[in-house]
């Protein structure tokens, strides 16, 4: 074996990024914000949120850290030990993005595999990771190949429908009057008109996961979209709650397949804001658990991350 193939082959696995303490909520809204402060106001709404869901203990980075630490030892069970080495590398928080490559050849790393916590491809969300990853890795000397999507693994619909199945268990002998929504992430609406795949992911997704789990109402909604002035893609899942109750639906399952663990868009969008909204309205809703650092994801991710690893090969 030669000296670059007994190498380990880097892993980044990234994602969003959320501060690790109250303190650290104000950097974290100007990163996302380019470098401008927000408002007190914005500030407070932020905080407000985070202290409403978790009191100061911040889910999504402690989830992240065990999603990395579960893809460490399935790619180890799939492949032995030291062929690959998972870092970690965040949007908008550290470690960074270019941290975690440049802890990659520091180690002596000398391929990577970027993977991003999202199955679904955009240019503004999984793209934008990827070429960050691929410029560092260049500048450091680092082969890069970048897993771009994965929305239609087979464990990962597998896990998903087995969720939507125990959600509707819960409400028993209604089950059948559920009708299951499914929800991700907004962006821009701007995507549509330069081809972006992201909306039609989600809803191949949506379909695979409903077929799987033999749904026979479902829908797809927005959720969690920016204030930045410029029209978002919707209905927003208030807007879908509010024509659901004109229709008489009265129970109805969310299922944030745009969504891989529990963090703020979940705790507090669906789980606060959505279901209030929804019980204001005489709807029961339910929401499916989260996938968080479940093995057939953690398989799904792996996979993913081999078939990519081919790439550098060739």
């Amino acid at each position: 074996m030669s000296e670059s193939a007994a190498r380990p082959v880097g892993v980044l696995v990234m994602s969003y990024g959320t501060p690790e303490s109250m303190d650290e909520i104000e950097a974290y809204y100007t990163h996302i914000r380019r470098g401008h402060p927000p408002t007190p106001e914005q500030l407070e709404d932020l905080t407000a949120r985070y202290r409403a869901i978790v009191g100061g203990v911040f889910p999504l980075r402690e989830n992240t850290n065990r999603q990395v630490a579960a893809l460490q030892r399935t790619l180890d069970e799939l492949a032995g030990a030291g062929r690959y080495v998972c870092y970690q590398g965040l949007k908008h928080a550290k470690p960074f993005i270019e941290d975690g490559i440049a802890a990659m050849a520091k180690d002596g790393i000398r391929e990577a595999v970027g993977i991003v916590l999202t199955p679904q491809y955009s240019s503004m969300s999984v793209g934008s990771y990827l070429k960050r990853a691929r410029e560092e890795a260049e500048k450091q000397g680092i082969a890069f190949a970048g897993v771009e999507q994965y929305h239609l693994h087979p464990e990962l619909i597998s896990a998903l429908a087995k969720r939507v199945a125990s959600g509707l268990d819960k409400f028993g002998d209604a089950r059948g009057d559920v009708l299951v929504l499914f929800s991700a992430h907004s962006l821009p609406q701007r995507i549509v008109e330069i081809g972006d795949p992201y909306p039609e992911q989600l809803l191949e997704t949506s379909h695979a996961v409903a077929s799987a789990a033999d749904v026979g109402r479902w829908q797809f909604t927005w959720q969690s979209a920016g204030q930045t002035g410029q029209p978002w893609l919707g209905p927003d899942i208030l807007e879908t709650l509010e024509s659901l109750a004109r229709e008489g639906i009265r129970s109805v399952l969310v299922a944030p397949v745009g969504f891989v663990s529990d963090h703020l868009e979940v705790l507090y969008d669906i789980d606060i804001e959505a279901s209030r909204f929804a019980s204001e309205r005489g709807i029961r809703l339910e929401r499916i658990e989260m996938l968080n650092d479940d093995p057939q994801y953690m398989r799904a991710l792996a996979d993913s991350v081999r078939a990519a690893e081919k790439e550098l090969a060739g």
